[in-house]
């Protein structure tokens, strides 16, 4: 007769840790990180390169401070770092992207308890707080010599307007204005793909958030629809911002309504605020309604009864 073991949750491991799931995550932004050095110049590998290391320093730094271990080798220290500096234009000076790192790192993932205790995504907010801090800096974009008449301006967004089919070439390959990683939609789609295939995401949430901010840009009148897509950091955002696994629903259900959210609320922010800032605020404003989602959308146990 075999005996029975009664313990406690979770039943089921996995071998995969939160070291490789970050590993994964930076092999697919090195495309994105590719094109920005081809784009913006070398200088796009310096500021990533000062970003990484100073949320890595300040994770450690704190955690030394308050005698905790040190969690940097489970690398999410290096994927903020990463993305914050794929949001700031080629020219940023250094020490302003170091206050964004400050920032993400100490005052909304650390102060919060570390990876997992975060309400909000960390480097989003570092982006929000150079946004507001140094606004000039933030809106400083290089233009790629390359770029061709239409696209020789701040970003496509702004002349949205004066855009044609022929311009999407250089929208889908990156070649214009605006932020490090965002510009080149096929390097991030190329690291979505691998992301999907490491299944260290579900396509659920990027394809809601596209598909639904391609809707209602179509039901709210906007210019280009399909072209504004493809302008500004809306794959970016899709693929790796709010795909987070701590910012992010858990649930299947609960994606799809985060994703649909996050595309209604960029559409809205980018046509009726004329502002570029949609994804961010978009994606942070969801982060607030994901602890929400997951109650309403978290599957009844069987025999279990639901709380009124």
């Amino acid at each position: 007769m075999s005996e029975l073991y009664v313990s406690s949750s979770p039943h089921i491991r996995s071998g995969r840790t939160t070291q490789k799931i970050m590993l994964d995550v930076i092999i697919a932004l090195m495309p994105a990180l590719i094109a920005s050095v081809l784009i913006f110049g070398p200088r796009t590998l310096l500021l990533t390169a000062v970003s990484a290391a100073a949320c890595v320093a300040c994770e450690a730094l704190w955690e030394k401070l308050m005698k905790k271990p040190c969690t940097v080798s489970d690398l999410s220290a290096t994927v903020t770092g990463i993305l914050i500096a794929f949001n700031v234009p080629a020219g940023m000076p250094v020490w302003e992207l170091i206050v964004g790192d400050v920032v993400a790192i100490i005052v909304v993932k650390m102060l919060f308890g570390g990876l997992g205790c975060n309400f909000i995504n960390p480097a989003m907010v570092g982006r929000v707080a150079m946004f507001l801090s140094f606004t000039a800096d933030m809106t400083n974009y290089a233009i790629p010599s390359k770029a061709v008449d239409a696209l020789s301006s701040a970003t496509p967004l702004s002349v949205m307007d004066k855009l044609t089919w022929s311009d999407f070439p250089a929208l889908f390959l990156g070649v214009h204005g605006g932020v490090l990683g965002e510009t080149c939609a096929l390097a991030l789609i190329i690291g979505g793909v691998y992301l999907v295939a490491r299944k260290v995401i579900k396509p659920i949430i990027p394809l809601a958030y596209l598909g639904s901010c391609l809707l209602f840009s179509c039901l709210f009148g906007g210019e280009q629809p399909v072209l504004s897509l493809f302008s500004g950091g809306v794959f970016l955002g899709a693929i790796f911002m709010a795909t987070d696994y701590v910012t992010s629903p858990f649930t299947n259900k609960g994606k799809l309504i985060f994703g649909i959210g996050c595309g209604f609320l960029t559409a809205a922010i980018r046509i009726f605020s004329n502002s570029a800032g949609g994804v961010s605020f978009s994606i942070l404003l969801m982060n607030l309604l994901v602890p929400y989602i997951n109650s309403l959308t978290m599957p009844k146990p069987l025999g279990g009864v639901s709380e009124k």
